[in-house]
């Protein structure tokens, strides 16, 4: 099946295509079938291009080419993390588009259908909620984890938090409970951390025993005892470029 995504600049477009394609976006506005959400911001286009949709249908996990390489690549050019942009829609591309859908408020199915790519027109990315120094910050209500530099989005990942379901641990019940707050990273482990509800994936610790940590496991929706779930190669990353070192503020909101 053929597959619609975008090309940056014109290429082999003739100007009639390029004329309909600017016509449109001054009649309705461009990507206007996706409002960001509140907390949301919309990255500009690159000066002189323009996304030209072309194939047809939908992107989704096990396709590769071309057309998955440059979504790849607008996806990390709006800050949403992938590894490396490779034409290959695996488990970190489906990643990257969740939180894209979550940043923009719409389904999270990992599916680069109509409104998902309207998202990546418009260039939405989510905003920070700390103005000073860096910081590493968990969205609740949209599961997205930000690295954040005096106020700036670097990055952004999908998480996964506290299911708000009861669980068991050591004979006690428990609420699986992110609490918010602002807290400081004071253990980690660089390994797997064993634990009486599962092994965490080199854990940084900032609130007792809730940590962020990687994970095989990373669904687009509340499902962790209450940690911050995120990729494994999401987590090597995050210990390689230190911004979960001993003392970096850590933000849940």
């Amino acid at each position: 099946m053929a597959h619609r995504i975008f090309r940056r600049g014109c290429g082999r477009s003739t100007a009639r295509i390029a004329a309909t394609a600017l016509a449109a976006v001054a009649a309705t506005g461009y990507g206007a079938a996706v409002a960001p959400t509140a907390n949301a911001s919309t990255a500009p286009a690159a000066q002189s291009s323009y996304y030209e949709w072309f194939s047809a249908d939908e992107l989704r996990r096990g396709d590769s080419g071309a057309e998955v390489q440059e979504l790849q690549e607008r996806l990390i050019e709006l800050g949403y993390w992938i590894e490396t942009a490779d034409g290959e829609f695996g488990g970190l591309t489906l990643h990257a588009v969740h939180a894209l859908q979550k940043a923009a408020g719409i389904t999270r199915d990992g599916v680069v259908g109509p409104d998902t790519r309207a998202a990546l027109d418009e260039g939405v990315r989510p905003s920070a909620h700390s103005t000073s120094g860096n910081a590493v910050e968990i969205d609740l209500e949209r599961q997205l984890l930000l690295v954040v530099s005096d106020g700036e989005v670097q990055q952004v990942f999908t998480t996964s938090t506290g299911s708000g379901k009861p669980y068991e641990s050591r004979g006690e019940q428990h609420v699986a409970t992110t609490p918010t707050g602002e807290y400081t990273v004071f253990r980690d482990v660089d390994a797997w951390d064993p634990g009486p509800l599962g092994a965490l994936y080199r854990p940084k610790y900032f609130n007792g025993g809730i940590a962020v940590h990687g994970y095989t496991s990373v669904p687009p929706y509340p499902a962790s005892h209450g940690c911050a779930r995120v990729s494994i190669a999401a987590m090597d990353w995050l210990w390689k470029e230190g911004w979960l070192d001993h003392n970096a503020r850590v933000i849940v909101r």
